[in-house]
């Protein structure tokens, strides 16, 4: 079969001698749809869900969507009622949400927000989802030493560990905003996989410390905080933007390994409208075949063990 770096080629060649039309360019062979990659569990498209608990570990005056207009020296208290949205609504109807379409999440944790709400952070293991770290608290970790990153990461960790009892294996930086020592000291502490990375739609592997380490990647696109919170659109149109992404992803899935992520927050994505849209969203991919959801830790093991992963 002719490969489309071939076919570019022959055809640039004939079309420059005039002999080819726009005819005999439609008539050029079809994409292949042998699989050329695939799922070793027989999946056809994996679509994995982030529940972020973040609400209760942010900083004083934190951006929300109210004017950042306070003056210095006060504090911004209709803000903070926001973020208790997340920990007192949010998290616990998303949770129910969860169970009811028998879907599990990875739930990525800030170290300060579990040990404020500790009974919450218990019930989402409980529950059978993923607890994943995500940093002591908001603290920018990319400006930090070497020894003060690793510090704050382990404090993240530990936090979850107190509280859940788990060892989270994978992690989160506040904004995807990762140091240069960042994966060095991940690799250290004994994660598997991070997911600070925009690159692809599917796992990968690279090496740190000359070591195995996954990159389980992230979206922007389907992301309530960009979406939503950020107002450019409505949840009508959050449920169409993230429709047509696993719409296109399903058909390039029966000849690829492919890969969808769904991003929540839980002061925005635990509101009745997103919940209401997810359980739309989520019951439509259900009706196709192959499609699963998978947590994160998940998604990394089986890209570790599979030969075929892309390795970078």
């Amino acid at each position: 079969m002719t490969t489309r770096k071939e076919f570019l080629k022959t055809a640039g060649l004939l079309s420059m001698a005039g002999m080819v039309g726009p005819s005999a360019l439609a008539a050029s062979p079809a994409r292949q749809t042998k699989p050329v990659s695939s799922w070793a569990d027989g999946s056809r498209l994996v679509v994995s869900v982030s529940m972020q608990f973040e609400a209760g570990g942010q900083p004083v005056n934190a951006e929300s969507p109210f004017p950042q207009n306070m003056a210095k020296g006060y504090k911004d208290l209709p803000s903070e009622t926001w973020y208790q949205y997340g920990y007192k609504e949010g998290i616990p109807r998303m949770l129910d949400n969860w169970d009811k379409l028998g879907i599990k999440v990875t739930s990525h944790m800030v170290g300060s927000a579990v040990l404020k709400n500790p009974a919450l952070a218990k019930e989402i293991v409980q529950r059978g989802h993923e607890a994943a770290a995500h940093g002591r608290d908001w603290a920018t970790q990319y400006t930090m030493s070497y020894e003060e990153e690793k510090q704050f990461i382990l404090d993240g960790v530990k936090a979850v560990e107190q509280v859940t009892g788990v060892t989270p294996k994978g992690y989160n930086a506040n904004w995807l905003r990762r140091g240069e020592n960042t994966l060095k000291i991940l690799q250290e502490l004994g994660f598997t996989y991070h997911i600070d990375d925009l690159s692809r739609d599917e796992p990968f592997i690279i090496q740190v410390n000359n070591k195995d380490f996954v990159v389980v990647p992230y979206t922007l696109r389907n992301n309530d905080i960009v979406l939503i919170s950020g107002q450019w659109f409505s949840t009508d149109q959050f449920l169409q933007q993230v429709k047509m992404e696993f719409d296109q992803l399903y058909e390039e899935s029966a000849y690829r390994r492919r890969m969808m992520s769904v991003s929540f927050h839980d002061r925005i994505g635990g509101s009745p409208q997103m919940v209401k849209a997810a359980s739309e969203l989520f019951t439509y991919m259900q009706k196709h075949k192959g499609v699963v959801f998978k947590r994160k830790d998940e998604i990394a093991r089986l890209a570790l063990a599979d030969k075929s992963t892309i390795r970078e």
